[in-house]
């Protein structure tokens, strides 16, 4: 396996070993450095900021974004001008074979959870740094928090993101790592190490939402031949007469997430 370090390297920056590679496509690696920007960008960018970013000029980017735009992976907003990535990526990257089998798998354990436990559920998967949401369950009860799918958050700052950190070979997580946007401090790289630690030896994570006040999320791996290829996550919100309390919501995650991981190891099996 290919383990080189990236941590010299920046998007749109000429590598170190270019003259190692036999191949090149300048307007290809143009466009792929313009998308590669963008995932990692809450706002719009105008072509100057993105020319800029990317140290180069606005002409040799011009029609670049403007394909970009025609073929629908990027959409400009009339408010600022500016460019963002629009949803055509994650719809390709949800045809793909793997993800929709994980997703096939997933979905009536994750039925089952929700009625279960009375609270929403959704399954998350790593992107470029970051958490995806690509599955979502409704809760059974009247009052209920979900996620919406599509929805992103840098892997460090997320559960989710934790939990498939934590199920990862060393390798796989340096290489995360140097997606990570914007960079961590040394510091909050050592916490989020420790809290992937601890989710690994639990076996799944918990801990208060930092961002929605009286919910809890609880996390566990899916897991294909030990890895985790998703998170499945319960934003737990807070009753005073819950279908389940939390620990038992945990339980339940835990056993739904366990019963995934063992219809994906059957069909892995089975082609």
């Amino acid at each position: 396996m290919h383990t080189t370090s990236m941590k010299n390297r920046k998007i749109g920056s000429r590598s170190n070993d270019e003259g190692s590679i036999r191949y090149r496509a300048p307007a290809l690696e143009k466009g792929l450095d313009v998308l590669e920007l963008l995932v990692g960008e809450p706002n719009p960018l105008t072509i100057a900021v993105i020319a800029q970013k990317l140290n180069r000029s606005t002409g040799e980017l011009f029609r670049m974004i403007q394909v970009l735009g025609r073929r629908g992976f990027v959409e400009q907003v009339p408010e600022s001008g500016g460019y963002k990535l629009s949803g055509r990526l994650f719809s390709l990257g949800m045809v793909q074979p793997a993800v929709k089998t994980l997703i096939e798998m997933a979905l009536p354990h994750m039925r089952q959870l929700s009625l279960d436990i009375g609270q929403s559920c959704h399954l998350a998967m790593h992107s470029v740094g970051e958490i995806v949401v690509v599955a979502r369950m409704e809760s059974s009860e009247l009052i209920g928090f979900s996620v919406r799918i599509g929805y992103r958050r840098p892997l460090i700052h997320a559960l989710s993101g934790a939990t498939l950190y934590a199920f990862q070979p060393e390798v796989v997580r340096r290489r995360w790592e140097e997606h990570l946007r914007p960079k961590p401090t040394k510091e909050e790289l050592s916490e989020f190490r420790a809290k992937a630690e601890r989710i690994r030896k639990k076996g799944y994570g918990q801990q208060a939402s930092e961002f929605v006040p009286g919910v809890t999320d609880i996390s566990a791996p899916i897991l294909r031949d030990h890895i985790a290829a998703a998170a499945l996550t319960v934003p737990f919100l807070d009753s005073t007469s819950p279908v389940s309390s939390l620990k038992e919501s945990a339980e339940y995650l835990v056993r739904a997430a366990i019963e995934i991981s063992g219809g994906l190891l059957g069909s892995d099996q089975r082609a």
